[in-house]
């Protein structure tokens, strides 16, 4: 479920590196000692060209904590309670800043491991540069989550087939894309939605994407549950 600009986006920038009242060990995370890790509200790093955020922004939130060996390699540890509402958007970002018309191509592989209960999804979050609008793929969903937004029917694109989704925040534009059936790993063609957003349904212009994002919204995890992104990766020309 989408969430407002200063939520996900400006409170990662400008609000101060809060530790959470309860933290934990970092028992989840590889055998082999993390590069980074923070269980701090805020806390985020920049490896190989990717920054992680820790992004705890929910009410409500309980205990999470972000270990990664490289940007494209991480995972959190979460213990969120069951109740509604997003807790958190642990995330990888990577900085595209082009428009649309001057991309030749955008891709991103994932392979993630995640849990068999609790509530949250899987997904990309794109942002364009005014943060005016924003794009989310879901690749896979748990529990009793959903976009926001009305539903526009059914599309096959990009590699996958979706339920497309078009809503208001009351902050940004949010078109959601939910995967017709749930993976853990494989290769979305990005550009493709875009222009069709574009193009075909004229929903915006021709405008400069910003963040690519990719991560866990997580809304419940009661009891301690691990996320993590074996690999992930993201390509533009």
């Amino acid at each position: 479920m989408a969430t407002s600009t200063l939520s996900r986006v400006a409170k990662a920038l400008i609000a101060p590196a809060l530790a959470l009242g309860a933290t934990v060990g970092l028992a989840s995370a590889p055998a082999s000692a993390a590069v980074w890790n923070s269980c701090d509200q805020w806390g985020n790093t920049t490896l190989n060209g990717y920054t992680l955020y820790n992004n705890i922004w929910g009410s409500g939130a309980g205990s999470q904590c972000i270990w990664a060996n490289s940007g494209t390699n991480w995972g959190v540890w979460a213990d969120h309670p069951n109740t509604g509402g997003i807790k958190s958007y642990p995330n990888a970002k990577k900085v595209i800043n082009k428009s649309i018309t001057s991309l030749s191509s955008l891709t991103s592989s994932y392979n993630v491991t995640v849990p068999s209960s609790g509530a949250y999804n899987t997904s990309y979050d794109i942002w364009d540069t005014g943060y005016k609008y924003e794009v989310m793929l879901w690749v896979n969903k748990t529990g009793a989550v959903g976009p926001l937004g009305t539903s526009q029917g059914s599309l096959t694109l990009g590699g996958s087939t979706w339920t497309v989704y078009k809503g208001n925040n009351g902050s940004n534009d949010v078109f959601s894309f939910v995967r017709s059936s749930n993976s853990s790993s494989g290769t979305v063609n990005i550009l493709p939605i875009l222009k069709w957003i574009k193009d075909t349904k004229g929903w915006f212009g021709d405008v400069t994407i910003g963040d690519l994002q990719f991560g866990y919204e997580i809304t419940s995890s009661s009891g301690g549950m691990d996320f993590v992104t074996n690999s992930y990766g993201v390509s533009s020309s």
